[in-house]
């Protein structure tokens, strides 16, 4: 999709972004230059890479976002949301027990309950006996999936208006990678993996919105390993990286862009930016 459709759409009521920028501080440029061209209201960050004493706040306020809720630790993983719009703090959960700030929550205006998630890598070997990444990481999805069945008892509104986005490090459906065959054992598309991922989008009655907006067929990736020495020659991507929301806001959702050219930035992050519109 292109981004300069954009030119010709006036703004949505709510523009949120979800990125995963692999070092806030590293990527500041990026990210003024992603606020510059595509104005979010709301962007959420995952591995922010930083602890909260040396957070940029006053950088993140000179771009126009006055409200920033961050949960970041020295190094690696981290989270933060960044907003034009005054919003409501809530304690972030701490998952499986590891205080490793893997999630932020705030409410915003209309009681619009907002998660940004950085659900674990998992390592590269998919079996939780002999890979005590990929464990996590299926522990970390089974309590999702139990805290968003929880519904109001959980002290969640997913049974209301709630928007849900990160990187949720898997890619669910065949056409959100590039080769489905090939990367059944692979770490990120594995039948267990996606199996989970389901259940937490059953339980919080959870809308794709980017789905919703491009349907498969059509492929749609977010990610590109930096292992690949030209990412563009075969595309070989997944698509980590997603917005979902519940059914209330699922009929407000307007469009939704994957800016895949953030890919080719000098030194950029392995993610892109997804972007979802909504009235």
């Amino acid at each position: 999709m292109n981004r300069h459709l954009h030119s010709c759409r006036k703004h949505p009521d709510m523009r949120v972004a979800t990125w995963n920028i692999n070092s806030l501080r590293l990527r500041l440029d990026h990210l003024r230059r992603l606020a510059q061209q595509e104005g979010p209201d709301v962007i959420c960050l995952q591995e922010i890479k930083v602890e909260d004493g040396l957070f940029p706040l006053s950088d993140l306020h000179a771009m126009g976002y006055p409200h920033v809720r961050f949960h970041g630790m020295k190094g690696y993983n981290g989270v933060a949301i960044l907003s034009k719009l005054p919003f409501k703090m809530l304690d972030p959960l701490d998952w499986c027990a590891k205080g490793d700030c893997r999630h932020a929550r705030v409410v915003l205006g209309g009681d619009v309950e907002l998660h940004n998630f950085y659900v674990p890598a998992g390592g590269d070997i998919p079996d939780p006996k002999a890979n005590v990444k990929f464990a996590h990481k299926l522990q970390f999805l089974d309590e999702m999936q139990q805290y968003f069945a929880g519904g109001a008892k959980a002290g969640n509104s997913t049974k209301g208006k709630a928007i849900m986005v990160g990187d949720l490090n898997i890619a669910p459906l065949e056409d959100d990678v590039w080769s489905h065959k090939q990367l059944l054992s692979v770490v990120s598309h594995t039948p267990i993996e996606v199996a989970k991922l389901n259940a937490i989008q059953a339980a919080g009655k959870w809308v794709d919105a980017v789905r919703q907006v491009t349907p498969a067929p059509t492929k749609l990736f977010s990610w590109w390993s930096y292992r690949s020495p030209d990412w563009t020659k075969n595309d070989r991507g997944r698509r980590l990286d997603h917005v979902w929301v519940t059914p209330a806001l699922s009929k407000r959702v307007r469009h939704a862009n994957i800016l895949k050219d953030m890919r080719g930035w000098t030194q950029p992050s392995d993610h892109v930016a997804v972007i979802v519109d909504l009235d």
